[in-house]
């Protein structure tokens, strides 16, 4: 789940970044509305930690913006002003969750699940595709009750696929959703989660569509 962080406080932006991807976010981080204008013409996320107070202007104008352009994107406002008249103006503003500072990482991990569980329609916390089951939550899955070991960004593949089952994501696609614009990709580098993906859960899970990319669900190959 690629994710964009707006905070100007170098010492939280950074504990957001280190901290959602342990909890298997992939984060872009910036300090003002105007990288954050930049890093979403540039990329697609599924969600946005928005602090309210930035340097070059309120976040409550950059959630306004994004939503007269008519991007749905989950916005999560993150702020120290957190009295009612606060939360009901942000939320009037197009805020899809609130959270007051300071706040619990867990938290806000938790509660950026759910918004991503709404969004796509979701109303189980687990992915599931056969025997294959996916916690979000404890990073962990199963394939016929057994555990199966993924390093992160196998695991963050696997996620991206259950999340569309039946769907066919390019390299392209999995590479935007495992590497943020921070870090460089290897050329190879989804081949070889791919691969390493198909040893540990075993056959017939994830799939190839020759040319296209890849897919769990769908035909049998």
């Amino acid at each position: 789940m690629r994710i964009l962080i707006v905070e100007d406080d170098p010492l939280l932006r950074d504990g957001l970044a280190v901290g959602l991807e342990m909890a298997g976010f992939s984060p872009d981080a910036v300090a003002c509305c105007a990288d954050a204008e930049a890093a979403m013409r540039g990329s697609e996320y599924e969600a946005v930690v928005l602090d309210v107070m930035l340097p070059d202007g309120s976040g409550l104008d950059f959630l306004a913006e994004r939503r007269r352009l008519s991007d749905a994107t989950p916005i999560l406002l993150l702020t120290a002003r957190d009295q009612i008249p606060d939360r009901i103006a942000g939320l009037d503003a197009g805020a899809d969750d609130y959270l007051g500072k300071p706040f619990d990482l867990d938290e806000l991990a938790a509660r950026l699940r759910a918004l991503l569980r709404r969004r796509a329609g979701r109303t189980s916390v687990m992915l599931q595709w056969e025997d294959v089951t996916l916690d979000p939550a404890s990073l962990s899955v199963t394939r016929g009750g057994r555990d199966v070991p993924l390093t992160r960004r196998e695991f963050t593949i696997l996620r991206a696929l259950m999340e569309r089952p039946g769907a066919v994501l390019g390299k392209a696609s999995l590479e935007e959703v495992i590497y943020g614009w921070q870090e460089g990709a290897e050329s190879n580098a989804v081949e070889v989660h791919v691969h390493n993906l198909r040893g540990k859960l075993g056959p017939g899970v994830v799939q190839t569509v020759r040319g296209i990319g890849y897919r769990v669900g769908g035909e049998r190959p």
